[in-house]
Protein backbone atom coordinates (compact mmCIF):
# COMPACT_ATOMS: atom_id res chain seq x y z
CA UNK A 1 0.00 0.00 0.00
CA UNK A 2 1.38 3.42 -0.76
CA UNK A 3 -1.00 5.55 0.55
CA UNK A 4 -4.32 6.34 1.59
CA UNK A 5 -7.09 9.14 0.44
CA UNK A 6 -9.77 11.16 2.55
CA UNK A 7 -13.14 11.77 0.85
CA UNK A 8 -16.16 13.94 1.67
CA UNK A 9 -17.94 11.10 3.45
CA UNK A 10 -16.71 10.64 6.63
CA UNK A 11 -14.72 7.04 7.07
CA UNK A 12 -14.76 6.16 3.67
CA UNK A 13 -11.25 6.02 2.08
CA UNK A 14 -9.82 4.90 -0.73
CA UNK A 15 -5.93 2.91 -0.26
CA UNK A 16 -3.16 3.44 -3.11
CA UNK A 17 -1.80 -0.17 -3.75
CA UNK A 18 1.14 -1.36 -4.67
CA UNK A 19 0.91 -3.58 -8.08
CA UNK A 20 3.69 -5.47 -8.69
CA UNK A 21 3.78 -6.69 -12.54
CA UNK A 22 5.88 -8.71 -14.76
CA UNK A 23 5.57 -10.68 -17.72
CA UNK A 24 2.94 -13.21 -16.33
CA UNK A 25 0.74 -10.21 -14.96
CA UNK A 26 0.92 -9.02 -11.18
CA UNK A 27 0.25 -9.44 -7.43
CA UNK A 28 -0.59 -7.02 -4.90
CA UNK A 29 -1.35 -7.50 -0.93
CA UNK A 30 -4.70 -6.83 -1.22
CA UNK A 31 -5.50 -7.10 2.48
CA UNK A 32 -2.51 -6.49 4.98
CA UNK A 33 -4.02 -5.90 8.54
CA UNK A 34 -0.50 -4.62 10.08
CA UNK A 35 0.12 -2.21 7.29
CA UNK A 36 -3.27 -0.66 6.38
CA UNK A 37 -4.45 -0.72 10.08
CA UNK A 38 -0.69 1.49 10.32
CA UNK A 39 -2.04 4.41 7.66
CA UNK A 40 -5.03 4.82 9.11
CA UNK A 41 -7.65 2.12 8.36
CA UNK A 42 -10.04 0.71 11.08
CA UNK A 43 -8.70 -2.81 12.22
CA UNK A 44 -12.22 -3.56 11.27
CA UNK A 45 -12.06 -7.70 12.02
CA UNK A 46 -13.36 -8.96 8.46
CA UNK A 47 -15.28 -12.40 8.34
CA UNK A 48 -16.35 -12.98 4.97
CA UNK A 49 -14.93 -12.62 1.82
CA UNK A 50 -17.62 -12.22 -1.69
CA UNK A 51 -16.80 -12.15 -5.34
CA UNK A 52 -18.90 -10.41 -8.00
CA UNK A 53 -18.44 -11.02 -11.51
CA UNK A 54 -20.08 -8.78 -14.23
CA UNK A 55 -20.27 -10.62 -17.26
CA UNK A 56 -20.58 -7.45 -19.87
CA UNK A 57 -19.70 -3.77 -19.62
CA UNK A 58 -22.39 -1.88 -18.31
CA UNK A 59 -23.70 -4.08 -15.46
CA UNK A 60 -24.68 -0.95 -12.68
CA UNK A 61 -25.85 -2.12 -9.21
CA UNK A 62 -26.58 -0.07 -6.21
CA UNK A 63 -26.64 2.38 -4.52
CA UNK A 64 -27.35 0.03 -0.80
CA UNK A 65 -26.28 0.66 2.35
CA UNK A 66 -25.29 -2.54 4.57
CA UNK A 67 -25.06 -3.23 8.27
CA UNK A 68 -21.35 -3.76 7.74
CA UNK A 69 -17.90 -2.24 6.85
CA UNK A 70 -16.37 -3.41 3.73
CA UNK A 71 -13.12 -3.22 2.02
CA UNK A 72 -13.88 -2.83 -1.75
CA UNK A 73 -10.54 -3.76 -4.71
CA UNK A 74 -11.07 -5.05 -8.45
CA UNK A 75 -9.43 -8.75 -9.14
CA UNK A 76 -9.69 -7.75 -12.74
CA UNK A 77 -10.93 -5.12 -15.43
CA UNK A 78 -12.18 -1.53 -14.17
CA UNK A 79 -15.26 -0.17 -12.41
CA UNK A 80 -16.70 3.55 -11.74
CA UNK A 81 -17.40 3.18 -8.05
CA UNK A 82 -19.94 6.04 -6.11
CA UNK A 83 -21.12 6.57 -2.51
CA UNK A 84 -23.79 7.71 -0.68
CA UNK A 85 -23.81 8.82 2.88
CA UNK A 86 -27.05 6.96 4.30
CA UNK A 87 -26.23 7.27 7.78
CA UNK A 88 -28.07 9.35 9.73
CA UNK A 89 -26.38 12.64 10.90
CA UNK A 90 -25.28 15.32 9.27
CA UNK A 91 -23.16 13.89 6.61
CA UNK A 92 -26.25 12.30 5.26
CA UNK A 93 -26.59 12.50 1.67
CA UNK A 94 -22.96 13.24 1.13
CA UNK A 95 -21.13 11.76 -2.12
CA UNK A 96 -17.87 10.66 -3.70
CA UNK A 97 -17.07 8.54 -6.74
CA UNK A 98 -13.95 7.68 -8.36
CA UNK A 99 -12.65 4.84 -10.82
CA UNK A 100 -11.70 1.49 -9.17
CA UNK A 101 -9.24 -0.46 -10.70
CA UNK A 102 -6.45 -3.34 -9.86
CA UNK A 103 -4.62 -0.36 -7.69
CA UNK A 104 -7.53 1.11 -5.80
CA UNK A 105 -9.35 -0.40 -2.80
CA UNK A 106 -11.89 1.82 -0.88
CA UNK A 107 -12.71 1.02 2.97
CA UNK A 108 -16.44 1.94 3.22
CA UNK A 109 -18.22 2.36 6.60
CA UNK A 110 -21.39 0.70 7.60
CA UNK A 111 -24.30 2.68 6.45
CA UNK A 112 -22.51 4.12 3.16
CA UNK A 113 -24.71 3.53 0.57
CA UNK A 114 -22.15 2.00 -2.79
CA UNK A 115 -22.88 1.28 -6.67
CA UNK A 116 -20.78 0.24 -9.02
CA UNK A 117 -20.63 0.11 -12.81
CA UNK A 118 -18.67 -2.40 -14.71
CA UNK A 119 -16.51 -0.38 -17.62
CA UNK A 120 -14.82 -3.31 -18.90
CA UNK A 121 -16.25 -6.90 -19.46
CA UNK A 122 -15.11 -9.71 -17.38
CA UNK A 123 -14.95 -7.12 -13.99
CA UNK A 124 -14.58 -9.06 -10.87
CA UNK A 125 -14.41 -6.94 -7.76
CA UNK A 126 -14.01 -8.67 -4.20
CA UNK A 127 -14.85 -7.30 -0.85
CA UNK A 128 -14.40 -8.14 2.54
CA UNK A 129 -17.00 -7.78 5.31
CA UNK A 130 -17.02 -7.86 8.86
CA UNK A 131 -20.12 -9.50 9.69
CA UNK A 132 -22.10 -11.93 7.77
CA UNK A 133 -25.44 -11.73 5.41
CA UNK A 134 -28.54 -12.87 7.39
CA UNK A 135 -31.65 -12.89 4.93
CA UNK A 136 -34.82 -11.43 5.48
CA UNK A 137 -33.63 -7.71 6.64
CA UNK A 138 -34.25 -4.64 4.40
CA UNK A 139 -31.17 -2.03 4.56
CA UNK A 140 -31.52 1.93 3.54
CA UNK A 141 -31.23 1.85 -0.45
CA UNK A 142 -31.53 5.20 -2.73
CA UNK A 143 -31.88 5.49 -6.57
CA UNK A 144 -29.36 5.32 -9.03
CA UNK A 145 -30.44 8.03 -10.99
CA UNK A 146 -31.08 10.33 -7.59
CA UNK A 147 -31.07 14.35 -8.61
CA UNK A 148 -29.40 15.38 -5.46
CA UNK A 149 -27.06 12.12 -5.37
CA UNK A 150 -25.77 13.53 -9.28
CA UNK A 151 -23.64 10.50 -9.79
CA UNK A 152 -21.96 11.17 -12.96
CA UNK A 153 -22.15 7.51 -14.79
CA UNK A 154 -19.37 7.18 -17.42
CA UNK A 155 -22.15 4.89 -19.20
CA UNK A 156 -25.70 6.34 -19.10
CA UNK A 157 -28.49 4.61 -16.53
CA UNK A 158 -30.65 3.64 -19.69
CA UNK A 159 -27.79 1.97 -21.68
CA UNK A 160 -26.95 0.16 -18.98
CA UNK A 161 -27.61 -3.22 -17.59
CA UNK A 162 -29.67 -2.67 -13.96
CA UNK A 163 -31.82 -4.89 -11.89
CA UNK A 164 -35.56 -4.06 -11.86
CA UNK A 165 -34.94 -3.72 -7.70
CA UNK A 166 -32.66 -1.44 -8.50
CA UNK A 167 -34.40 0.34 -10.71
CA UNK A 168 -37.16 1.17 -7.84
CA UNK A 169 -35.26 2.27 -5.35
CA UNK A 170 -37.03 5.51 -3.66
CA UNK A 171 -35.53 8.82 -4.43
CA UNK A 172 -32.72 10.76 -1.24
CA UNK A 173 -35.47 12.62 0.14
CA UNK A 174 -37.75 9.31 1.29
CA UNK A 175 -34.65 6.80 2.43
CA UNK A 176 -34.98 6.64 6.22
CA UNK A 177 -31.31 6.72 7.20
CA UNK A 178 -29.52 4.08 9.14
CA UNK A 179 -29.27 4.50 12.90
CA UNK A 180 -25.78 4.54 14.15
CA UNK A 181 -24.88 1.14 16.43
CA UNK A 182 -26.74 0.89 19.93
CA UNK A 183 -24.87 0.83 23.37
CA UNK A 184 -26.10 -1.83 25.83
CA UNK A 185 -25.78 -1.51 29.06
CA UNK A 186 -26.46 -3.97 31.65
CA UNK A 187 -27.55 -4.66 35.49
CA UNK A 188 -28.90 -1.12 34.73
CA UNK A 189 -31.02 -0.97 37.82
CA UNK A 190 -28.58 -1.12 40.28
CA UNK A 191 -26.34 1.75 42.11
CA UNK A 192 -23.47 2.08 38.73
CA UNK A 193 -26.51 0.90 36.16
CA UNK A 194 -28.56 4.04 37.01
CA UNK A 195 -25.53 6.50 37.12
CA UNK A 196 -24.64 5.05 33.41
CA UNK A 197 -28.18 5.93 31.95
CA UNK A 198 -28.01 9.56 31.77
CA UNK A 199 -24.91 9.62 30.04
CA UNK A 200 -25.81 7.04 27.22
CA UNK A 201 -29.65 8.29 26.86
CA UNK A 202 -29.84 6.46 23.58
CA UNK A 203 -28.78 3.32 25.17
CA UNK A 204 -30.55 0.01 25.64
CA UNK A 205 -30.78 -0.82 29.42
CA UNK A 206 -31.24 -4.63 30.46
CA UNK A 207 -31.55 -6.01 33.93
CA UNK A 208 -31.82 -9.56 34.33
CA UNK A 209 -35.54 -9.91 33.31
CA UNK A 210 -34.63 -8.59 29.84
CA UNK A 211 -31.56 -10.53 29.42
CA UNK A 212 -30.01 -12.70 31.62
CA UNK A 213 -26.25 -12.84 30.25
CA UNK A 214 -25.13 -16.14 32.53
CA UNK A 215 -27.99 -17.86 30.14
CA UNK A 216 -26.02 -18.73 26.79
CA UNK A 217 -29.48 -19.14 24.70
CA UNK A 218 -30.07 -15.31 25.34
CA UNK A 219 -26.82 -14.58 24.97
CA UNK A 220 -27.31 -16.27 21.38
CA UNK A 221 -30.86 -15.01 20.61
CA UNK A 222 -29.87 -11.33 21.44
CA UNK A 223 -29.35 -8.86 18.06
CA UNK A 224 -26.00 -8.01 18.03
CA UNK A 225 -25.10 -7.08 15.20
CA UNK A 226 -26.88 -4.17 16.40
CA UNK A 227 -24.60 -2.72 18.98
CA UNK A 228 -21.02 -1.88 19.15
CA UNK A 229 -20.72 -1.01 23.02
CA UNK A 230 -21.61 -3.01 25.92
CA UNK A 231 -21.19 -1.68 29.53
CA UNK A 232 -21.32 -4.90 32.08
CA UNK A 233 -22.51 -3.30 34.74
CA UNK A 234 -23.90 -6.20 36.29
CA UNK A 235 -22.42 -8.28 39.34
CA UNK A 236 -22.35 -10.18 42.16
CA UNK A 237 -21.74 -8.12 44.78
CA UNK A 238 -22.89 -10.02 48.48
CA UNK A 239 -19.23 -10.21 49.52
CA UNK A 240 -19.93 -12.18 52.52
CA UNK A 241 -22.76 -14.25 51.01
CA UNK A 242 -19.90 -15.60 48.25
CA UNK A 243 -18.59 -17.53 50.90
CA UNK A 244 -21.40 -19.72 51.43
CA UNK A 245 -22.09 -22.50 48.54
CA UNK A 246 -25.36 -20.91 47.10
CA UNK A 247 -23.47 -17.73 46.87
CA UNK A 248 -20.48 -18.94 45.57
CA UNK A 249 -22.21 -20.48 42.73
CA UNK A 250 -24.17 -17.49 42.00
CA UNK A 251 -20.90 -15.26 41.97
CA UNK A 252 -19.01 -17.60 39.94
CA UNK A 253 -21.51 -17.45 37.02
CA UNK A 254 -22.23 -13.73 37.39
CA UNK A 255 -18.89 -12.16 37.81
CA UNK A 256 -16.92 -14.78 35.59
CA UNK A 257 -18.68 -16.83 33.66
CA UNK A 258 -21.21 -14.09 32.40
CA UNK A 259 -18.09 -11.73 31.60
CA UNK A 260 -16.54 -14.69 29.95
CA UNK A 261 -19.61 -14.94 27.39
CA UNK A 262 -19.51 -11.33 26.88
CA UNK A 263 -16.24 -11.27 26.13
CA UNK A 264 -16.76 -13.81 23.38
CA UNK A 265 -19.34 -11.96 22.12
CA UNK A 266 -17.17 -9.03 22.21
CA UNK A 267 -14.61 -10.52 20.13
CA UNK A 268 -16.96 -11.96 17.58
CA UNK A 269 -18.88 -9.20 16.80
CA UNK A 270 -16.05 -6.61 17.56
CA UNK A 271 -17.78 -4.85 20.01
CA UNK A 272 -16.26 -2.85 22.40
CA UNK A 273 -16.59 -4.39 25.77
CA UNK A 274 -16.84 -2.00 28.93
CA UNK A 275 -16.39 -4.30 32.46
CA UNK A 276 -16.18 -2.95 36.27
CA UNK A 277 -13.90 -4.76 38.89
CA UNK A 278 -12.66 -4.24 42.53
CA UNK A 279 -9.98 -3.94 44.95
CA UNK A 280 -10.68 -7.23 46.12
CA UNK A 281 -9.26 -8.78 43.27
CA UNK A 282 -5.81 -7.90 45.78
CA UNK A 283 -5.20 -8.76 49.36
CA UNK A 284 -4.62 -5.58 50.45
CA UNK A 285 -1.32 -4.86 51.45
CA UNK A 286 0.30 -1.88 51.56
CA UNK A 287 1.64 -0.45 48.22
CA UNK A 288 3.40 3.00 48.59
CA UNK A 289 1.23 5.05 46.13
CA UNK A 290 -1.75 2.80 46.01
CA UNK A 291 -2.21 -0.64 43.76
CA UNK A 292 -1.49 0.22 40.06
CA UNK A 293 -3.21 -1.70 36.91
CA UNK A 294 -0.54 -4.41 36.66
CA UNK A 295 -0.48 -5.92 40.17
CA UNK A 296 -0.76 -9.12 40.36
CA UNK A 297 -4.20 -10.61 41.69
CA UNK A 298 -3.91 -12.34 45.16
CA UNK A 299 -7.72 -12.02 46.23
CA UNK A 300 -8.97 -13.07 49.94
CA UNK A 301 -12.11 -14.27 48.92
CA UNK A 302 -14.81 -15.77 46.88
CA UNK A 303 -15.80 -12.64 45.90
CA UNK A 304 -12.05 -11.01 44.94
CA UNK A 305 -11.51 -14.81 43.10
CA UNK A 306 -14.64 -14.59 41.03
CA UNK A 307 -13.81 -10.76 40.15
CA UNK A 308 -9.84 -11.63 38.96
CA UNK A 309 -11.58 -14.23 36.85
CA UNK A 310 -13.99 -11.85 35.20
CA UNK A 311 -11.03 -9.41 34.49
CA UNK A 312 -9.24 -12.14 33.18
CA UNK A 313 -11.94 -13.10 30.69
CA UNK A 314 -12.74 -9.50 29.69
CA UNK A 315 -9.16 -9.22 28.95
CA UNK A 316 -9.48 -11.64 25.86
CA UNK A 317 -11.59 -9.30 23.78
CA UNK A 318 -9.86 -7.30 21.43
CA UNK A 319 -11.16 -3.93 22.28
CA UNK A 320 -12.50 -4.21 26.17
CA UNK A 321 -11.91 -1.82 29.13
CA UNK A 322 -11.83 -2.59 32.89
CA UNK A 323 -12.64 -0.14 35.02
CA UNK A 324 -11.31 -1.18 38.48
CA UNK A 325 -13.11 0.60 41.68
CA UNK A 326 -13.63 0.05 44.75
CA UNK A 327 -16.27 1.48 47.94
CA UNK A 328 -18.66 2.17 45.18
CA UNK A 329 -21.40 4.85 46.42
CA UNK A 330 -24.63 5.10 44.50
CA UNK A 331 -28.27 5.55 44.05
CA UNK A 332 -29.36 2.51 46.78
CA UNK A 333 -28.17 1.27 49.77
CA UNK A 334 -24.69 1.98 51.03
CA UNK A 335 -22.03 2.85 53.71
CA UNK A 336 -22.85 7.01 52.80
CA UNK A 337 -26.69 6.70 53.42
CA UNK A 338 -26.78 4.45 56.48
CA UNK A 339 -24.00 6.67 58.35
CA UNK A 340 -26.21 9.13 57.55
CA UNK A 341 -29.33 8.11 59.04
CA UNK A 342 -27.66 6.43 62.19
CA UNK A 343 -26.82 10.52 62.62
CA UNK A 344 -30.58 11.33 62.19
CA UNK A 345 -31.60 8.74 64.39
CA UNK A 346 -29.37 9.32 67.14
CA UNK A 347 -27.26 5.91 67.02
CA UNK A 348 -23.65 6.20 67.58
CA UNK A 349 -21.86 3.95 65.44
CA UNK A 350 -18.26 1.42 65.53
CA UNK A 351 -17.05 2.07 62.43
CA UNK A 352 -13.49 -0.02 61.48
CA UNK A 353 -10.72 2.25 61.32
CA UNK A 354 -7.81 0.16 59.72
CA UNK A 355 -9.13 -0.30 56.24
CA UNK A 356 -8.06 2.67 53.85
CA UNK A 357 -9.33 3.51 50.26
CA UNK A 358 -11.29 6.41 48.45
CA UNK A 359 -14.91 6.15 47.66
CA UNK A 360 -15.50 5.86 44.42
CA UNK A 361 -19.18 7.79 43.63
CA UNK A 362 -21.13 6.01 40.86
CA UNK A 363 -21.65 9.55 39.04
CA UNK A 364 -17.54 9.67 38.85
CA UNK A 365 -17.30 6.08 37.61
CA UNK A 366 -19.74 6.66 34.88
CA UNK A 367 -18.37 9.80 33.87
CA UNK A 368 -14.87 7.82 33.98
CA UNK A 369 -16.77 5.20 31.62
CA UNK A 370 -18.13 8.00 29.09
CA UNK A 371 -14.98 9.33 29.15
CA UNK A 372 -12.50 6.45 27.90
CA UNK A 373 -15.00 5.08 24.64
CA UNK A 374 -15.36 8.74 23.71
CA UNK A 375 -11.84 10.00 23.58
CA UNK A 376 -10.19 6.89 22.01
CA UNK A 377 -7.93 5.94 25.12
CA UNK A 378 -6.20 3.14 24.78
CA UNK A 379 -7.96 -0.58 25.52
CA UNK A 380 -7.00 -1.80 28.72
CA UNK A 381 -7.42 -1.55 32.51
CA UNK A 382 -7.95 1.63 34.52
CA UNK A 383 -7.99 2.24 37.80
CA UNK A 384 -10.97 4.82 39.06
CA UNK A 385 -12.06 6.12 42.31
CA UNK A 386 -12.22 9.48 43.21
CA UNK A 387 -9.56 11.43 44.25
CA UNK A 388 -8.08 13.09 47.34
CA UNK A 389 -6.61 11.26 50.19
CA UNK A 390 -7.22 8.40 51.20
CA UNK A 391 -9.17 8.25 54.35
CA UNK A 392 -10.68 4.92 56.31
CA UNK A 393 -14.02 3.76 57.03
CA UNK A 394 -14.24 5.56 60.11
CA UNK A 395 -12.99 8.71 58.65
CA UNK A 396 -15.57 9.05 56.20
CA UNK A 397 -18.15 8.23 58.73
CA UNK A 398 -17.20 10.83 60.78
CA UNK A 399 -16.96 12.97 58.03
CA UNK A 400 -20.67 12.47 57.08
CA UNK A 401 -21.78 12.90 60.59
CA UNK A 402 -20.15 16.72 60.51
CA UNK A 403 -21.62 17.46 56.91
CA UNK A 404 -24.81 16.42 58.07
CA UNK A 405 -24.66 18.81 61.11
CA UNK A 406 -23.89 15.98 63.80
CA UNK A 407 -21.04 15.32 66.12
CA UNK A 408 -18.44 13.57 64.24
CA UNK A 409 -17.26 12.67 67.82
CA UNK A 410 -19.94 9.93 67.89
CA UNK A 411 -18.43 7.66 65.88
CA UNK A 412 -15.76 5.52 67.38
CA UNK A 413 -13.25 3.54 66.08
CA UNK A 414 -12.69 -0.44 66.30
CA UNK A 415 -10.42 -2.69 64.18
CA UNK A 416 -11.64 -5.00 61.18
CA UNK A 417 -10.93 -7.95 64.12
CA UNK A 418 -12.85 -6.53 66.65
CA UNK A 419 -15.61 -6.01 64.39
CA UNK A 420 -16.00 -9.02 63.02
CA UNK A 421 -15.59 -10.93 65.98
CA UNK A 422 -18.32 -13.44 66.25
CA UNK A 423 -19.77 -12.95 63.08
CA UNK A 424 -19.70 -14.96 59.41
CA UNK A 425 -17.76 -12.19 57.53
CA UNK A 426 -15.80 -12.35 54.22
CA UNK A 427 -12.18 -11.07 54.46
CA UNK A 428 -11.62 -7.91 53.68
CA UNK A 429 -8.47 -5.71 51.96
CA UNK A 430 -7.34 -3.47 54.50
CA UNK A 431 -5.45 -1.27 52.07
CA UNK A 432 -8.00 -0.35 48.86
CA UNK A 433 -6.08 2.73 47.46
CA UNK A 434 -5.69 2.90 43.53
CA UNK A 435 -2.91 4.76 42.20
CA UNK A 436 -4.74 7.19 39.51
CA UNK A 437 -1.93 8.13 37.20
CA UNK A 438 -2.91 6.01 34.23
CA UNK A 439 -6.67 7.40 34.09
CA UNK A 440 -5.41 10.56 34.48
CA UNK A 441 -2.88 10.16 31.48
CA UNK A 442 -5.83 10.02 29.58
CA UNK A 443 -7.39 13.86 30.39
CA UNK A 444 -9.17 12.47 33.15
CA UNK A 445 -9.58 14.67 36.37
CA UNK A 446 -10.71 12.41 39.10
CA UNK A 447 -13.54 14.57 41.50
CA UNK A 448 -12.08 15.32 45.09
CA UNK A 449 -13.55 12.45 47.25
CA UNK A 450 -14.45 15.16 49.53
CA UNK A 451 -16.36 17.22 47.15
CA UNK A 452 -18.21 14.15 45.68
CA UNK A 453 -19.46 13.55 49.66
CA UNK A 454 -20.70 17.10 50.23
CA UNK A 455 -22.46 17.13 46.92
CA UNK A 456 -24.36 13.64 47.31
CA UNK A 457 -25.14 14.44 50.67
CA UNK A 458 -26.70 17.46 50.09
CA UNK A 459 -29.41 15.82 47.56
CA UNK A 460 -30.27 12.94 50.06
CA UNK A 461 -33.85 13.00 51.61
Amino acid sequence: MTGVQTTPIPGLVVLDLAVHRDARGWFKENWHRERMVAQGLPDFGPVQNNISFNATRGVTRGVHAEPWDKLVSVASGRVFAAWVDLRAGDSFGATFWTEVDEGVAVFVPRGVGNSYQALEDGTVYSYLVNDHYVPGFSYPAVHLADETAGIPWPIPLDEAEVSDKDRVNPRLAEVTPMQPKRTLVTGCNGQLGRALAPLFPDATLVDLDELDITDPKALAAWPWQDYDLIVNAAAYTAVDRAETSEGRTAAWAANAAAPAALAAVAARHGITLVHYSTDYVFDGAAVEGGHREDEPFAPLGVYGQTKAAGDLAVGTAPKHYVLRTSWVIGDGHNFVRTMARLAADGVDPAVVDDQVGRLTFAAELARATHHLVTSGAPYGTYNVTNGGEPRSWADYARRVFELTGHDPARVSSVTTEEYGAGKDLAPRPLHSTLALDKIAATGFVSTDADVALTEYLSHLD
